[in-house]
Formats: C-alpha cells, sequence, structure tokens
C-alpha cells in the first residue's frame, strides 16, 4: 500500500516584475506587473512506507517547492497530495506530530542554550510521553556518539556536530516520515559516513520513510535504493539507481598496468588510450563489449600487473541526463 500518493499536482507562483532603479520602483508602485512562472508542472509518483528515496534536481528544477507541497508548507493548485492518510496542507496540525524535517542550511536548536535545552522543549512542543522520549534521546544520541557535547550550547558545536543534534531533534516524536534537506552540507568525511551510517540503519529497523533532496550524490548512492529525478519542474526520471546506470551509465573504463612498455593491438568497439606508468585505458560501452571477453583477451595477449574496471559516477551520468547527452 503506498504511503505517499501525488497525483498530477502543479504550482504556479506569481512574481512581480519591475525594472531595476528608482524609476522602476516607482512605475511599479502605480502599475505593477506581473509574470507567472510554473514551478511544478503535474508530476505524480506513489512512495511505500519504508522507502528511502533520493529526490533530486538543479536549482530551480521544482524539488523545494515539491518538498514543500509534501511538508504542508505550500497547497498545490491543482491535483492531490495524500501522506499517512493525511492531506498536509488541509491537515496541518495532526499532520506534523508525524513528520521530521532537517534542513542542513537552518537548524531547529536554540543557539545560546545546550543541545539538552533544546531537546527538553521539543518534548513539551510534542508532547512526547517521558518513557519515549527517554528511549529515543539515549537509543540516538548514542548512535550517533553525542554524549561528548550533549551539555555544550549550540553555538559552540562543530557543524558535524550540529547536524547530528539537528537529526536527533527531528526524530524525537518518533515521526513516520522524514525530510531531509541538504543533510550532510558541509560536513567533514567522517561526519557523514556517521550520518548516513544512522540514516540507514534507523530505516532498515524502524520503517522510517524517508525523502532527501541534496547535491551531494554519495547521500543518494549511499543511502537511498530510489531515485527521483525532477527539472524544470517535471519529472524525467523514477526508478532505481541500478536501473539508471544501466540505462544511462552504460560507459565503462578498465585500467590495465602492463610490466613493460606495451603497444596494445586495436579491438573493436573500444577506445584506446596510452596513460603514464605503462598503463593503458580501455573505454567501451557495457552493452556492446563484454568486459569479461576484454579482461580475457588482455591477460592472454599480454603482462599485466594489475587491472581494475571504473563504473561511470552516478553524479556524472546524472548531468548527462541534465544536458540531454544521457538521452542521444
Amino acid at each position: 500500500m503506498n504511503f505517499i500518493e501525488v497525483q498530477d499536482i502543479s504550482k504556479t507562483f506569481k512574481v512581480n516584475k519591475r525594472k531595476a532603479g528608482i524609476p522602476g520602483m516607482i512605475a511599479n508602485m502605480f502599475a505593477p506587473k506581473f509574470e507567472y512562472k510554473e514551478a511544478v508542472k503535474k508530476i505524480s509518483f506513489n512512495i511505500e512506507k519504508g522507502e528511502m528515496v533520493g529526490f533530486i534536481g538543479p536549482n530551480g528544477a521544482g524539488k523545494s517547492t515539491t518538498i514543500k507541497m509534501l511538508s504542508g508548507i505550500l497547497c498545490p493548485d491543482e491535483g492531490k497530495i495524500s501522506v499517512g492518510g493525511y492531506i498536509p496542507y488541509k491537515q496541518r496540525k495532526e499532520y506534523v506530530a508525524d513528520i521530521g524535517v532537517v534542513f542542513g542550511q537552518k537548524s531547529q536548536l536554540q543557539w545560546d542554550l545546550p543541545v539538552i535545552d533544546s531537546f527538553e522543549l521539543l518534548k513539551a512542543i510534542y508532547r512526547i510521553p517521558e518513557d519515549k522520549y527517554k528511549k529515543n534521546l539515549d537509543r540516538y544520541t548514542d548512535m550517533l556518539d553525542m554524549n561528548g557535547f550533549i551539555n555544550q550550547p549550540v553555538r559552540q558545536l562543530s557543524l558535524g556536530q550540529r547536524m547530528r543534534s539537528d537529526i536527533v531533534a527531528s526524530l524525537l516524536h518518533s515521526p513516520e516520515i522524514v525530510f531531509f534537506d541538504e543533510p550532510t552540507i558541509g560536513v567533514d568525511i567522517i561526519g557523514k559516513e556517521t550520518i548516513r551510517s544512522f540514516i540507514k540503519e534507523l530505516n532498515e529497523k524502524d520503517k522510517v520513510t524517508m525523502i532527501f533532496t541534496t547535491h551531494d550524490m554519495q547521500d543518494i548512492e549511499q543511502t537511498c535504493n530510489r531515485l527521483i529525478i525532477i527539472d524544470k519542474g517535471s519529472i524525467m526520471y523514477d526508478g532505481s539507481l541500478h536501473e539508471i546506470r544501466n540505462k544511462y551509465g552504460t560507459s565503462r573504463e578498465l585500467i590495465a598496468e602492463f610490466n613493460e612498455e606495451t603497444r596494445v593491438q586495436p579491438i573493436n568497439d573500444v577506445i584506446i588510450e596510452d596513460k603514464e606508468d605503462r598503463r593503458v585505458s580501455f573505454t567501451f560501452d557495457n552493452n556492446v563489449t563484454d568486459v569479461n571477453k576484454l579482461m580475457h583477451e588482455i591477460l592472454g595477449k599480454y603482462s599485466v600487473r594489475d587491472i581494475t574496471v571504473k563504473e561511470p559516477e552516478i553524479e556524472s551520468i546524472i548531468q548527462k541526463m541534465y544536458t540531454g547527452e544521457a538521452f542521444v
């Protein structure tokens, strides 16, 4: 059964358009001009309970507008949204008790208070029972290794510590769905791995439905199984990461390091390029050339010290989709 149902939703904004400078400002006061920007154009998708979905797109694609409609901040001009049986923009008060939101660039913690005081405040706001609050607090702070700074003021925390605190703050009331907006932005490598591992474990064990909007494709690759890509207000892809690689990322590069200087003979449908230190690159289409046969041919003809196969980064695949190259 679908936990989230989005059917043909659209959103258009009325934007004031005026000329620059004081004359333009004065003219706008007496005869304002407007233009209409269609941010989201009749998009539809369903998400099952417990799914972890990456929702991505370039700046201005419509992803933030869609997330705001899903979280109940905005009302769609047309179409229908249902999340866990709620209509977000109509049942806002009841709905917010079942959702969590993490904004990488905006904290919900009190800047001058210790982290634990912000947690106590959220406990009161959400009316979380004492036993539930204590259980969640102990579990999450232990998983995210927060005991060393939970009593420090938020202003004294590193960015990674603050992000971990914000994630716990969004989960204390045990929401059924969590929206993550750039949850690892600016965080160091160790902090990113800690956050990703925590999110993945929580999803697997508690079946919390999660939606990511992020520009860090490592967040998506290490946590999500499904990807929704939006561009210019429309969905251009909805499927698994495995499928997007098979469909749009068929290019592969095999790097062979030889024991001695080697002149490699041409191979059908393979681009061969010499590299430094007796290394040679073999670029091919995975749907045309079988990688095992290619490796067998190279190993059978030449003295090879090392051989590796590189798959394209998901980020490069998506970039090609944005520019239209992946559809050629």
